[in-house]
């Protein structure tokens, strides 16, 4: 069964931080993308940093400029979760943020689209 399912949101102040985490289930960790978005209230879901991995030994990430230096994207194996530490963080990250898979190689990993797997999403809220 299909499930990824995510938890830490809250309400931290700015420059504050916070670890999202994403419990994937066994067939959805194996996927070779995956990935966090987030969402503000009236706006498009947006790229927020991916993780891939080519084989079961190497693996990449990459960021979107607004979080770089900032949001770090990891995984743990034995978990089987992906976490998204976010640190100096800032009133416009503000958003539901939401964790995602892809199975399919060679995607546009900056692309929601392209990943076909999605968790319920979990509220992040940065007050000044």
């Amino acid at each position: 069964q299909v499930r990824l399912t995510e938890s830490g949101g809250g309400s931290p102040q700015a420059g504050g931080s916070l670890r999202l985490s994403c419990l994937a289930s066994e067939s959805t960790y194996s996927s070779s993308y995956m990935a966090w978005f987030r969402q503000a209230p009236g706006s498009e879901r947006v790229w927020v940093a991916t993780l891939y991995r080519p084989n079961s030994r190497d693996y990449y990430t990459y960021y979107d400029a607004s979080v770089m230096g900032r949001f770090t994207i990891s995984q743990d194996n034995v978990k089987k979760t992906l976490y998204l530490q976010m640190n100096n963080l800032k009133p416009e990250d503000t958003a539901m943020y939401y964790c995602a898979a892809a199975s399919s190689p060679g995607i546009e990993y900056r692309v929601s689209n392209d990943y076909n797997f999605w968790g319920r999403g979990v509220q992040v809220t940065v007050s000044t």
